[in-house]
């Protein structure tokens, strides 16, 4: 996919010309530390997450983007939120523009063990204090504060 960029309420985005439903997990140890990777193409912190793929449940995709991206084998708990806002599109290389359409889930780990991938080029636990020292984009670091304070009705926004 190449290098992206990211853009909240700039008006000098570029239009939107796609949708890919995808998710990220929130995925804590007992000691309460998150697993983060540090994205190759934006250069950030992030969840473990991607794409949903014709012919995978939603669950199935948490469990298979977290593989790929961490070495991990995760279960899936609970929903944490859904994240649509119009006003967020990741602008790639290829010229493809997507507006964000991000569900975020709980998830612990069953198995496996750490590696990075062609798309983290690290992969971390992290205690709650520590993300704030790290550069993570503003959506991402919404949805980690959800995954670890929101409980009971998932956030819609």
């Amino acid at each position: 996919m190449g290098k992206r960029v990211d853009y909240i309420n700039d008006p000098a985005a570029p239009r939107a010309n796609s949708v890919v439903p995808s998710v990220v997990a929130i995925v804590q140890d007992e000691a309460g530390r998150v697993l983060l990777i540090h994205k190759t193409d934006n250069d950030l912190w992030a969840l473990p997450g991607g794409g949903h793929e014709v012919g995978e449940s939603i669950a199935d995709t948490v469990i298979r983007e977290v593989k790929e991206e961490t070495g991990y084998d995760v279960e899936v708990d609970d929903l944490v939120g859904t994240y649509t806002d119009p006003g967020h599109v990741m602008a790639y290389e290829d010229g493809e523009v997507r507006q964000q359409f991000s569900i975020a889930f709980r998830a612990h780990v069953v198995g496996g063990e750490s590696r990075t991938s062609n798309e983290s080029k690290a992969v971390e636990w992290v205690t709650p204090d520590e993300v704030a020292d790290l550069d993570m984009h503003p959506s991402m670091a919404l949805r980690l504060r959800h995954g670890l304070t929101v409980s009971g009705t998932p956030y819609i926004g």
